[in-house]
């Protein structure tokens, strides 16, 4: 048991390292030349395909959602007939 407890204090304190792994690259100047070009596109869709996908999906189910409240309130608005 006293194995276990100093072998998760090593791990542990491996883990809190000050030391960056790797060094991550500054992509800001590559994006902000892609989404300032004037393309004629949108911004919200200058992102390539990935962002057209999530226009249309989103757009998609925005118009569905709007119908089917519209249908709710309709159905809600007109009593049934009792016989």
């Amino acid at each position: 048991m006293l194995r276990n407890l100093l072998a998760l204090r090593q791990i542990s304190q491996k883990a809190i390292s000050t030391a960056p792994r790797r060094q991550i690259t500054n992509r800001v100047p590559e994006y902000q030349k892609l989404f300032q070009e004037d393309n004629g596109l949108p911004v919200y869709l200058k992102g390539g395909l990935m962002d057209t996908i999530l226009y249309r999906i989103t757009m998609s189910l925005s118009i569905v959602g709007t119908g089917y409240a519209l249908y709710v309130l309709f159905m809600a608005a007109m009593p049934k007939k009792n016989k």
